[in-house]
């Protein structure tokens, strides 16, 4: 198994679901270790732009590969309910032979509350809805006929057969960077930690954050796998990288300067800097290509990058 897993975040808007398709099947081809969605039910940045919903897609993809581990990055907790989004997790982890990447988070985007009719309460309501969502579904993956009674959900004796492939349960993953009640519910709860692109510049002081909202609880914080979502611009000299560079950058800059947190150069210039981010406990990526969805790149990544963290 690869020291440092890589996967590849999907384009979903405005594109024909055959070349979703066969950009999966692509990685699945080149070793990589998932793909993922972004879990938005409207078109960022134009809101009416068309946009396949994340669930769905998985559960199409999960048919048509073989190796390849599939997830949302992240899941929004006030889409589904906490026992219904068990139940289907739990499906798909079946149907996929264990393959399912279980990430969550709390919801941000409010345009899309409003437009489908969800309540959007405040911050620290989402992330206790969030708290107690993750520990609906991890009773309901591990206990025979799990009950809760919390401030926000219930369930009682909520059957949830068959059980996930993955033992004791698929890794709950949980994605943000708030200080004070996120990153709380990070230490509290989750087998894994995802930083956002747009907190990359600030993962150094999320990370001591998080180590001390560890130490209050009494957690080792080396018990929470670290990923990163990142945005990736790759080149087979100095003159591509800088065409590739501009391009990437107009694309991705709301996330900031993709020179100084992405995984950025040649193929040794982008070694260097994984192993840079190793040594800061960084051992996952879900990646933005700057050329999302290109299969040169993705093969160049895949044969100058992956083999040296195998």
């Amino acid at each position: 198994m690869s020291r440092i897993k890589f996967g590849v975040m999907l384009r979903q808007q405005k594109i024909d679901f055959s070349q979703i398709r066969e950009t999966t099947e692509l990685c699945d081809l080149l070793d990589y270790h998932s793909v993922w969605f972004y879990d938005h039910i409207l078109g960022m940045g134009a809101i009416e732009m068309d946009i396949y919903e994340a669930w769905t897609s998985m559960s199409a993809l999960a048919a048509v590969t073989d190796k390849i581990r599939i997830g949302t990055m992240v899941l929004c907790n006030s889409f589904r309910p906490p026992a219904l989004l068990a139940k289907m997790a739990s499906t798909l982890d079946v149907i996929s032979n264990g393959r399912l990447e279980f990430a969550i988070g709390a919801g941000w985007f409010e345009a899309e509350y409003k437009a489908y009719g969800y309540e959007f309460p405040d911050t620290k309501t989402r992330i206790e809805q969030l708290s107690e969502s993750i520990k609906i579904i991890r009773a309901m993956w591990t206990e025979e006929k799990p009950s809760f009674k919390g401030k926000h959900y219930s369930i009682n004796e909520a059957y949830c057969n068959p059980k996930p492939i993955q033992k004791p349960h698929p890794p709950i993953m949980v994605g943000g960077a708030g200080e004070e009640y996120l990153l709380r519910t990070v230490a509290e709860l989750a087998d894994e930690w995802n930083c956002p692109a747009n907190h990359a510049n600030s993962y150094d002081h999320k990370l001591e954050v998080l180590k001390r909202h560890c130490n209050d609880i009494g957690r080792d914080v080396n018990d929470i796998g670290i990923s990163q979502q990142t945005v990736c611009v790759i080149a087979k000299n100095e003159e591509e990288l800088a065409e590739k560079l501009e391009k990437g950058q107009r694309r991705y800059g709301f996330f900031g300067d993709i020179s100084k947190f992405g995984i950025v150069g040649t193929p040794d210039q982008c070694i260097e800097k994984i192993l840079e981010n190793e040594k800061r406990g960084i051992t996952k990526y879900t990646i933005f290509f700057s050329d999302i969805m290109n299969h040169d790149t993705l093969k160049l990544f895949a044969k100058e990058v992956l083999p040296a963290f195998k």
